[in-house]
């Protein structure tokens, strides 16, 4: 039930300045009331009209959800002078506010707003600081102003900070126009938020901007489904479908944002009719990482018979006996400056890969080593014995949104990685955002080794950058494909290869390490599951029974991850009076829970911890996909305090618990570029698009020493069979051989 309350601001408890998440104690007649909400703009001492629902809360007790306020003009002199000494004017304390309020006394407010000039008649106000006073004013004047305008067009209070801060004056202007613009300049407003703001104030439906703008929202749908462009004919059709408008105005407003430079209409290649469209940033992300590459891909400076001399010095200092393959990837790593390694588990690639590492240590070359993911830079560095970190922390990240649009790395052109040799992993999961950092932090003369099984899951963000840089057929490109005798032993990477080929493997249970339980009712799955973590696997595979992973390929439904992380927490993790909790929305935090963080955040700080406990390093940004657990919550603090796998601890607000969530069970995407020692795989059923091949194939290569199914054999077959893979729109490939086409021509 809606109620209004209204008061004096009187002490903010706790706040949140990246979301405006605020608690505080507002003051109505004579009792005090805690308030919780997003309040971009309040302070103490404002004078508010609160609306929301009573609540009761299990810990704080009676609470107020504030949904929206409205600031009110202090009702006495007592409410103004409040006002004043919170702090909410720089420059003016408790015995100003009260000089103030008892010079001017009911009339304070009008003086402040129409004639702060005359606060200079006050002891110990100057002009100047009169000035700076009226200055204030005005601005929280126009805030609030601001506040109350778009709240009429259903505008969050924090999102209409935002779009004042953006805009200023202007804001009104802009909405009444072109609210459309909101969706291009603003971070969190998209088209359809826009398209509603619009149709509030009465733009017309087809309104150029309106096209405009539903053009550039298909570009960015199809962004998050991993394209770069979209064939023109296919984003006309969607977007005038969307718009409800004609073939011919979408087309019209197509041509308008091409003069603008706001999209890229380009030929398209061979097999595709027409043009095809990108937004702006894509084509140039493709086409500069293109061409970086090609000036990186330039001839070492050794001659054959010194890469000759130092191969055989390699070979008399090295224990290992390399394989054919193996050793045309690491000449072909001494003579190239841009090599591509891929192959499937058990092909060798950890092996040669360090042999790459001894052969440019021992010419005294500096080597670095990374990979997208925390896990996948930590194995890397255990397979390797070097120093491997995150490519964000190996180009220093600065800053940036949660679209990653505005990343900004301290190591970029201007400054370039200091390094010989530089080793990516893992390359499977690189976007054409990240590539681009990464080759823009890389100097004409150093060497880039770019490693992964192009059979993987592609990236989360945009692009095919692996494959496509195989597909343009102009880097040396190493492909290991011999299983090793060793590997041979382990049926999880024979039946990982015989599910990539399309074969059917065997559920016969006949293995040491690839296991299959028949079983149709999910709640027996979850049961086996649950004995699985707690009895049966640890002590066979020895590992910790936290280190064992339950994977599955949807998030909702009876075996999904939303469901499972539910049950595991209780029967893994159970609640006791020692364990403390934060309850969050509908999540439940609690001591030693496995979490995972499920966007990027740029701002969080971390450390790592030494001896006692000193932090030796420190650093900014927490990625998608981060794996933790939670170490304390605490309420004093408003955190709970996350020890992730990489060993990196984060006092975690709880404002921010929205990018954290229960990780007993994940997707199989969030797997990537993590291994486990022992992988549960629950699978019935599910929708074909999602039950495929190389999302099983991922799965399988996740696991080190143990995969257990779980589930019906038919599902196993029928996603084997399924080789559909989601298609994307890329063409790095494309930008590649265009410009080795321009070379060639001059």
């Amino acid at each position: 039930m809606q109620v209004r309350i209204t008061g004096t601001i009187e002490h903010i408890i706790y706040r949140n300045e990246s979301n405006g998440y605020t608690v505080f104690n507002l003051l109505s007649e004579g009792k005090e009331l805690t308030c919780v909400g997003s309040f971009p703009t309040l302070q103490e001492g404002l004078f508010i009209e609160a609306a929301g629902e009573m609540t009761d809360h299990h810990l704080y007790g009676e609470q107020m959800k504030v949904s929206r306020f409205e600031v009110r003009t202090p009702e006495t002199k007592e409410a103004m002078e409040r006002y004043l000494a919170s702090g909410a004017v720089k420059g003016i304390g408790k015995a100003m506010a009260a000089r103030i309020v008892r010079m001017f006394g009911d009339d304070t407010l009008r003086i402040l707003e129409e004639e702060p000039e005359r606060l200079a008649e006050v002891r110990g106000i100057s002009d100047r600081k009169a000035r700076e006073i009226a200055s204030q004013i005005a601005s929280q004047a126009g805030m609030r102003k601001a506040m109350m305008f778009l709240q009429k067009y259903g505008i969050s209070q924090q999102l209409g900070v935002r779009i004042y801060q953006e805009y200023g004056e202007d804001m009104y202007q802009i909405l009444e126009t072109n609210p459309y613009r909101l969706a291009e300049d603003i971070d969190g407003v998209g088209f359809k938020k826009a398209d509603e703001i619009a149709s509030r104030v009465g733009i017309d439906p087809a309104s150029e901007y309106r096209i405009r703008s539903g053009l550039l929202y298909e570009l960015s749908l199809a962004a998050a489904d991993g394209s770069v462009y979209l064939p023109q004919a296919e984003l006309v059709e969607k977007a005038s479908s969307l718009l409800r408008v004609s073939g011919e105005e979408t087309d019209h407003a197509l041509m308008a944002l091409a003069l603008e430079r706001k999209v890229v209409l380009k030929q398209g290649s061979d097999g595709e009719d027409g043009n095809i469209v990108y937004a702006g940033q894509y084509y140039y992300l493709e086409l500069n990482s293109a061409r970086m590459l090609l000036d990186l891909n330039r001839p070492g400076d050794e001659s054959e018979e010194e890469i000759r001399q130092n191969l055989d010095k390699l070979k008399e200092s090295g224990s290992l006996v390399l394989e054919e393959e193996q050793q045309r990837a690491v000449k072909s790593a001494a003579e190239s400056n841009v090599l591509i390694l891929t192959g499937g588990p058990g092909t060798g690639k950890t092996t040669t890969i360090n042999e790459i590492i001894r052969y440019f240590r021992m010419e005294r070359k500096s080597v670095l080593l990374a990979a997208p993911t925390g896990r996948a830079a930590k194995r890397m560095t255990e397979t390797t014995g070097y120093e491997a970190q995150t490519i964000h922390r190996l180009l220093e990240i600065s800053s940036g949104d949660e679209e990653d649009r505005d990343i900004r790395f301290e190591r970029n052109e201007t400054n370039p990685l200091e390094a010989d040799v530089v080793i990516i992993d893992e390359m499977s999961m690189v976007d054409i955002f990240l590539m681009h950092a990464l080759l823009s932090a890389i100097s004409v003369g150093s060497k880039l080794i770019l490693v992964g099984d192009v059979n993987q899951l592609p990236s989360v963000g945009p692009g095919a950058v692996l494959k496509d840089l195989i597909a343009s057929d102009a880097f040396p490109c190493i492909r290991l494909t011999r299983i090793f005798r060793q590997a041979e032993s382990s049926d999880i990477v024979v039946n990982a290869h015989r599910i990539n080929q399309g074969q059917q493997i065997s559920f016969s249970n006949q293995s040491r390490d690839f296991f299959f339980l028949k079983r149709e009712d999910p709640n027996l799955i979850i049961s086996n599951i649950i004995e699985l973590i707690q009895k049966m696997l640890p002590g066979y595979v020895d590992a910790n029974p936290r280190d064992i992973q339950v994977l599955t390929p949807m998030r909702n439904g009876v075996l999904g991850v939303n469901r499972l992380n539910h049950i595991l927490q209780d029967y893994l993790n159970p609640g006791d009076a020692s364990k403390k909790e934060k309850v969050y929305g509908d999540k439940l935090f609690r001591v030693g829970d496995k979490v995972m963080q499920i966007r990027n955040n740029y701002q969080l700080p971390w450390e790592i911890r030494g001896r006692y406990d000193v932090p030796v390093e420190d650093g900014t940004g927490i990625f998608n996909g981060d794996m933790g657990a939670i170490r304390s919550v605490s309420d004093e603090s408003q955190s709970l305090e996350i020890e992730f796998d990489d060993g990196r601890f984060v006092d975690y607000p709880y404002a921010a618990l929205d990018e954290l969530e229960l990780s007993y069970a994940i997707t199989i995407h969030k797997s990537q570029g993590s291994e486990y020692p022992a992988v549960i795989l629950p699978i019935l059923s599910g929708p074909p698009m999602l039950m495929t091949r190389n999302l099983l194939y991922t799965a399988v290569t996740r696991a080190k020493k143990c995969v257990v199914m779980l589930g019906s054999e038919q599902a196993v077959r029928s996603m084997i069979d399924n080789e559909t893979e989601k298609h994307r729109y890329t063409s790095l490939d494309e930008r590649i051989k265009e410009l080795c086409e321009r070379t060639s021509l001059t």
